[in-house]
């Protein structure tokens, strides 16, 4: 039902309730058993056990459980345990991100209010807010929750802060009147009072009208648990590669195997060395290289104010096309700020955030001293009079206590070096008439050291212009003429269209004979100015937005805020330009999903959504093919965040709800942040790319060296335990080595990559086949002089190509740190890539000249004059493609 449309005494006849009783406990009972109690409730889950087991259903999984079992067949026990080691480690990681994702429930259960003012069987008492039913009648004041959802029924100044509800950034102002709209946002709701919201002024009385479930934090958990994770682009193209690597592995090895089975080779023979080709040829070690550079890429990101809770997201991340973004306390400070005032028919700019009570004020393009004149001065000494708000230092930053709109215009004064408690020492307050949401303003009297007393009032521009019958110019008190009022209204529009929130300060002298009659004192006032505020734009946000666009990232700004202020944020970002878009909650609620597809691509901004409408435009975009980070940091959220490609979470002022529904969380609320990440994320994503291209490369080479030999009829160039000891030397360190490379200097200049690219796209195929035929043709040539040098000594021939194949793929790793040649980059650049080189190198020569090894490993010592030889062909793959590219190059 829509209560909100509702007369008082119209839903209490609707839910059988009483005014001045409340319900009675039989009536309780029953309601209990019809609408249950008073929580939200968890979709059934799988056991923990299940959880984890369901982690070893992955394809790749399965390749290396298959692995495994061949590597114990053939001995090698040892990287028989390093293959367990990497799938069970794999699968710890998996469980723990699924089972931590669920948590985001648990976090929503955290804002349900412990306890709460009941009335029951006429009289008040406190219950826990789980034994609320509807019909209820409950009671508030400042600093109480808000157990459930209410129609209010009396409101006394009641303000209550809804930002994790609506990313509104000030408390709402509400009031008991029916709202007669047709379709009306959660926002503008200004007779209704919701579970987890916070009572900042005022008190209220209203009637249970949702509880659990059916409350609005009920629909976000429902949301939350509806929404599925979606597999991100890393997980999709590692599966595709996995196909692909044990198909073309186990079609090659069966080719090697078949062709040496038919010329007549000992059967026993080729099953050994094809099963070794194949466990060279399947990279066991990939989902751990994977891993460890993701987990690399993760703690360079903390140290850069990020933190990452699933690791595949830093590479989503870094192919994210569009971000979006809530407004408050993401782009925006989250903080009221007084940025203007307008007095003595002038206007002051106020610089510096607001919450530090540091700045300047310039008027006309320069500094000015506001203590110095007289109306500026005097406007900020009667903002900070009538003030209930307070700010304390501790350990060196500024704390607020009360009103953000009161903190505002508290610290634009002490910009000017006011201070508070002295100047309650001057001026002693000996009335006041409380904020009252019919008469829009606040009325303090006060009284200084001369025995001199003023009325001072701050309220709603409109009201307090038409009560004002002089106003303050020049150091003195002028009547107000038709063309006065005319400019004043003028500069209420002006600062309105620049979304700032207009209060205005006027005072009269109150004779000490006058009564403290409210009608009486709030009249015939004296204006005095205005003070425009905003929550201000974080001055790094701007940079960050065009760097991002610069990288062909769109940045759309989703807030609950009003379209007027979303708009002039959203200028001031370079967000919202000429040609774009703004789309509000009422006409989003009327789109369809399909219709909403058709101009997302040009919308800047999204104002006065609900949860609902931020799935909307997730969907929609993700539909258009983008990859879509979300960031936010309220309840309201936590569904979108959940089922955008990347959810984004605010360290600071982020709710528990959205933290874990996030993937990454921004320790520094900072958008700048993003940026980083993004950055890093396509780093790792190029890293990953290095080492698949160098692990397969090698793997390619590996089987076509033993191919050709059987196709030429020549004996095998490796020997099983060499092709390990290979796979060994080569596929660990220096691969994992390349997770570290620094980011090219181009890599934000390039546009997203396009969601469906597969691994192996922009050439990556072409290069993996070319050096690893190049590698395998290399080594062959090799074997065949050695072995034609020394026919009489196939273990030398087989020792030279051994050499040979290490070395051609520990030179082609350093080709592998660009897209370009090995000359584009520095090879000493990467210092941990030369140490995993070297120390592979050796190993290499360990095997071949340790004595106690040579049996082992089927090796010989080699000649001085041979290693030649093995340098130059093992130098060919690399050098004569590079060459190539540089001959194309001009």
């Amino acid at each position: 039902m829509k209560y909100y449309s509702m007369h008082p005494e119209q839903i209490i006849k609707a839910l059988n309730s009483d005014l001045e009783k409340g319900l009675s406990e039989k009536e309780v009972t029953r309601r209990r058993k019809q609408f249950g109690f008073n929580e939200l409730q968890e979709k059934e889950k799988p056991s923990p056990l299940l959880l984890f087991f369901s982690q070893f259903k992955d394809f790749m999984v399965i390749v290396l459980l298959v692995a495994t079992f061949i590597s114990g067949l053939l001995g090698e026990y040892v990287d028989a345990i390093v293959i367990i080691a990497i799938v069970f480690i794999n699968g710890i990681l998996g469980f723990f991100q699924e089972y931590r994702a669920e948590k985001s429930l648990d976090a929503l259960k955290q804002l349900s209010a412990p306890v709460t003012f009941v009335l029951r069987n006429g009289n008040w008492v406190k219950i826990p807010s789980i034994e609320i039913v509807p019909g209820d009648i409950i009671q508030f004041s400042a600093g109480d929750r808000i157990g459930a959802d209410v129609r209010l029924i009396e409101a006394s100044s009641l303000e209550i802060e809804e930002s994790a509800l609506t990313g509104e950034s000030i408390p709402t102002l509400k009031d008991v009147k029916p709202i007669f709209k047709p379709s009306v946002g959660i926002a503008d709701l200004s007779n209704m009072a919701f579970m987890g919201t916070m009572v900042t002024r005022g008190s209220g009385k209203g009637i249970v009208v949702g509880t659990g479930m059916k409350t609005a934090v009920g629909q976000i958990a429902d949301l939350i648990q509806s929404t599925q994770m979606l597999v991100t682009p890393l997980q999709r193209r590692l599966e595709q590669l996995g196909k692909i690597l044990i198909t073309t592995a186990l079609i090659l090895t069966f080719v090697v195997v078949l062709t040496g089975i038919i010329q007549g080779r000992d059967i026993y023979t080729m099953f050994i060395s094809g099963v070794s080709l194949a466990v060279a040829a399947i990279p066991e070690g990939l989902p751990a290289i994977v891993t460890v550079a993701l987990s690399l890429g993760v703690q360079r990101m903390i140290r850069r104010n990020a933190i990452v809770r699933k690791l595949p997201a830093v590479e989503t991340l870094g192919c994210a096309s569009v971000i979006c973004s809530d407004k408050t306390g993401t782009m925006t400070q989250n903080k009221m700020t007084v940025t203007k005032v307008f007095t003595d028919e002038k206007i002051i700019t106020i610089t510096g955030g607001g919450d530090q009570p540091v700045g300047s004020f310039v008027s006309g393009g320069k500094k000015i001293d506001p203590i110095k004149d007289t109306s500026i001065k005097n406007m900020l000494v009667m903002g900070m009079l009538c003030n209930h708000a307070s700010i304390s230092r501790e350990k060196g930053k500024f704390i607020l206590d009360g009103d953000p709109t009161e903190g505002a215009m508290l610290v634009a004064g002490m910009k000017a070096g006011l201070n508070k408690h002295r100047l309650l020492q001057e001026y002693q307050i000996i009335h006041e008439f409380p904020f009252d949401s019919s008469r829009k303003m606040m009325t303090v009297i006060v009284e200084n050291g001369k025995g001199e007393r003023f009325a001072i009032t701050k309220g709603a521009p409109d009201i307090l212009i038409k009560r004002s019958t002089k106003v303050f110019v020049k150091g003195k008190e002028e009547k107000m003429t038709e063309r006065t009022e005319k400019r004043l209204k003028f500069e209420v529009e002006q600062m309105a269209e620049q979304a700032l929130r207009t209060i205005a300060i006027v005072y009269k002298r109150i004779p000490r004979t006058h009564t403290f009659q409210q009608s009486e004192v709030e009249r015939d006032f004296v204006f005095l100015g205005l003070q425009g505020m905003i929550d201000p734009p974080r001055e790094e946000v701007k940079k960050a937005i065009e760097e991002c666009q610069r990288a062909g990232i769109q940045t759309i700004m989703i807030t609950g805020d009003h379209m007027t202020t979303a708009k002039a944020i959203g200028k001031q970002l370079g967000i919202f330009k000429e040609g774009r878009v703004a789309i509000d909650g009422d006409t989003l609620e009327k789109m369809t999903v399909e219709q909403l597809e058709e101009v997302v691509g040009n919308v800047s901004i999204f104002a006065r959504v609900s949860p609902e409408h931020k799935l909307k435009i997730v969907q929609a975009l993700q539909n258009k093919g983008h990859i879509v980070a979300m960031t936010g940091d309220g309840v309201n959220d936590a569904p979108a965040i959940k089922a955008a490609d990347i959810g984004i979470a605010m360290g600071i002022t982020g709710t528990d709800v959205a933290k874990e529904a996030s993937s990454l969380i921004l320790l520094d609320d900072n958008f700048a942040t993003i940026k980083v990440a993004i950055e890093e994320g396509r780093n790792i994503y190029e890293n990953i790319r290095k080492f698949i291209r160098y692990l397969l490369a090698s793997n390619v080479g590996e089987i076509l060296v033993m191919l050709f030999s059987i196709l030429l009829t020549l004996p095998l160039p490796l020997v099983p335990v060499q092709i390990l000891w290979v796979n060994l030397v080569t596929d660990g360190l220096p691969a994992m080595a390349l997770g570290l490379d620094k980011p090219e200097e181009n890599v934000m200049l390039r546009k997203p990559r396009h969601p469906k690219e597969g691994v192996f796209a922009r050439g990556l195929g072409w290069k993996i086949i070319s050096r690893g035929f190049l590698i395998g043709l290399a080594t062959l040539l090799a074997f065949i002089i050695t072995y034609r040098a020394y026919p009489n000594d196939l273990t030398y021939a087989q020792t030279v190509a051994f050499a040979t194949i290490v070395l051609a793929q520990l030179i082609h790793v350093f080709d592998c740190r660009s897209e370009r040649s090995i000359f584009s980059r520095n090879p000493f650049e990467n210092r941990y890539l030369v140490a995993a080189v070297l120390s592979s190198v050796i190993l290499m020569l360990i095997v071949i000249y340790v004595p106690s090894l040579q049996p082992i490993f089927h090796t010989v010592p080699i000649y001085a004059k041979d290693w030649l030889l093995i340098l130059a062909m093992a130098s060919i793959p690399t050098f004569l493609l590079a060459g190539s590219f540089y001959v194309r190059k001009t």
